[in-house]
Order: structure tokens, then sequence, then C-alpha cells
């Protein structure tokens, strides 16, 4: 999480730079820390169904599920980034 706070104000910055170098290692950044966070959002899916016995509750199934699904257009967004550049 500190690192996706990092990458916020990495963006904040970039606005006044405007350096399109920068704005590339953001998205690669970006790409690395949202696949870290995919991963840590599954485990976290998993520890809470094992805790509760495979009784799934309707609050923390959409929290969960909403959290995991922000992670990937995320990703999917900071790919585009890479990949729609035009240099």
């Amino acid at each position: 999480m500190a690192a996706l706070v990092g990458l916020i104000i990495a963006m904040v910055v970039n606005l006044f730079l405007a350096n399109s170098f920068f704005d590339y290692m953001i998205s690669i950044a970006m790409v690395l820390v949202f696949s870290g966070l995919i991963a840590w959002d599954n485990q976290k899916i998993r520890y809470a169904y094992e805790q509760s016995r495979g009784q799934v509750a309707t609050g923390w199934v959409i929290s969960m599920a909403l959290s995991i699904y922000l992670d990937f257009i995320n990703l999917f967004l900071s790919i585009l980034r890479i990949f729609g550049r035009n240099d």
C-alpha cells in the first residue's frame, strides 16, 4: 500500500514535469504493484474463506470481489499505458 501511495505522489509530480520516460517508469512500477496487490488480495480471500469454513457472508464477499476487480482494472490500464505509446 505504501508503494501505491508513492506511485500516486509520483504521478502528481509528473503532472508538473511532463516527462515521458518518468511516465513510462511509473507505468512499469504500477504493473508490478498491482500484480502484487492481486496476489495479496487472492491470499486474503483464501484466508477469509478458510476461516469461515466455506460459509460465505455477503459483506466480505462483495468487498473482496470489488477490491480484486479494481486491481485488475488498474493493471490493465497500466499495461495499456505501456504498450499504447506512439514513440
